[in-house]
């Protein structure tokens, strides 16, 4: 019997990925490729289906009615390759997937990594910097590390607090030596800030530093915490950072803390299954993250 013809491997690749986290830039990060890669993979699919699959909601998107459908499928479809794949391969060393938010997977996990691949312990590690979640119970990681204002356990999932770090404003000394009438917290609305996904971050900041009646923020965003702090870095502005994340910046004078403050606004979490919390390798994970995130 003739197998119907299939759409692209990458194209469902994407609706999948797509589907389940709600959000084509989230699907680029998980599938490291650019938010209007997926997007064209999306549009292709559903030109080759002849449906609509998907419909923008807010800032993100929904499946419709037939997305849903097809997607439970295609989803169960990856499933049975992931599980096939894994019980076709030879038996090796046990591999650690940990998905972690990039700004800490970059700037403070990936120079420590030997630690863990190298002795005593010649782990074999999987780190994938992104903002999606993955899905533990299906076994796409055995961790993952989030920032989060409250800890993320609930369901089957168990969360532990690794660090609550402080959150000041940094900037590179040459710039910062431009703007020698800084004084007040409140002065640094008037100049470069730099942001994130939005300017929610910074505003939220002032409000905890109870600046008040600022004006309209502005400055580029560069959408990821690492992407901000190199900016800043190379002198194009001011941006939010914390201890654990330029710690070396700041000892090597590369940054400085533009004015002393007090604010801590989210803790670094590890999350993984309560049925597998007691296992040996995540202890030794959760052991290795507190002393490499101590600030």
């Amino acid at each position: 019997m003739t197998r119907p013809r299939l759409p692209p491997l990458i194209a469902l690749r994407a609706f999948e990925a797509v589907g389940r986290t709600g959000s084509v830039r989230a699907a680029g990060d998980e599938l490291a490729v650019s938010h209007t890669v997926v997007s064209r993979h999306v549009q292709n699919l559903q030109k080759s289906l002849g449906i609509v699959l998907v419909r923008g909601e807010g800032r993100g998107l929904t499946l419709t009615e037939a997305g849903a459908a097809y997607h439970a499928q295609i989803a169960q479809a990856f499933d049975i390759i992931a599980r096939a794949t894994v019980a076709v391969r030879p038996a090796t060393r046990p591999a650690l997937n940990i998905w972690c938010i990039p700004g800490l997977a970059n700037r403070r996990l990936l120079p420590r990594l030997p630690e863990l691949t190298g002795p005593p312990r010649n782990w074999e590690v999987n780190l994938q910097p992104t903002l999606s979640h993955p899905d533990l119970a299906r076994g796409e990681a055995d961790a993952e590390i989030v920032y989060a204002d409250v800890t993320e356990a609930r369901g089957a999932l168990m969360a532990e607090a690794l660090v609550r770090p402080r959150v000041f404003p940094v900037a590179s000394p040459a710039y910062l030596a431009r703007y020698p009438a800084l004084s007040r917290l409140s002065d640094l609305a008037a100049i470069a800030l730099i942001h994130e996904e939005s300017t929610e971050q910074w505003e939220r900041w002032f409000a905890l530093a109870d600046v008040a009646d600022l004006p309209p923020l502005r400055g580029q965003r560069l959408w990821h915490a690492h992407l901000a702090i190199e900016a800043a870095r190379l002198g194009q502005g001011v941006a939010l950072a914390n201890d654990v994340l330029v710690a070396d910046d700041l000892r090597g004078g590369a940054l400085v803390e533009v004015m002393t403050s007090e604010v801590h606004m989210g803790t670094y979490q590890l999350v993984a299954l309560k049925e597998r919390w007691s296992e040996p390798v995540i202890a030794a994970l959760r052991d290795w993250l507190k002393q490499a995130l101590a600030v």
